[in-house]
């Protein structure tokens, strides 16, 4: 059995964090960023970490755009990203394919992305570059780097085991 974006919110929250869509957009395009905060001693949000992305109602229209974790004391607050993104997108839309550009800067940490992102199970399915039919593409995810697809019932799955929660 699957996670639900309820129960996701829940293990946040047992673990002294809050997690919480964002959705916005206007006709059949929607903006979407999750976010998971603490509340510091004083009672002030700190952000811990954020994704953002934005989707059309088809089957692969899912894509995520920025993802970032910081601070002190961040086990944990990706995958629930992650997971919260996924059980969002097959509870309330029609996307079951998920894509992103894992960006190309600088030659390390583009292979760190690669491989962080194959753990949620996404694949590589082409290079953008500098090539004139990539142009539109690289205008959308706004640079160069390998277009990765995934599925978002496979990484909800993956998400799970890794927060082993059964």
């Amino acid at each position: 059995m699957s996670l639900t974006l309820e129960q996701i919110e829940q293990l946040a929250a047992a673990q002294g964090l809050l997690l919480r869509l964002q959705l916005g957009g206007a006709g059949p395009l929607q903006t979407l960023k999750v976010a998971v905060a603490r509340r510091s001693g004083d009672q002030q949000l700190v952000m811990l970490g954020e994704l953002k992305g934005w989707c059309t109602p088809q089957r692969g229209g899912l894509r995520l755009d920025t993802m970032r974790v910081q601070g002190e004391d961040t086990q944990g607050v990706g995958l629930l990203i992650w997971a919260a993104t996924f059980a969002w997108a097959l509870e309330t839309t029609p996307c079951r394919v998920v894509w992103l550009l894992a960006i190309r800067d600088e030659p390390q940490q583009h292979r760190r992305l690669v491989r962080y992102f194959r753990t949620l199970g996404f694949e590589p399915q082409r290079e953008l570059g500098a090539a004139v039919w990539d142009l539109p593409r690289r205008l959308i995810w706004g640079g160069s780097g390998l277009l990765m697809r995934g599925d978002c019932a496979e990484g909800l799955r993956r998400c799970q085991r890794r927060l082993q929660v059964r």
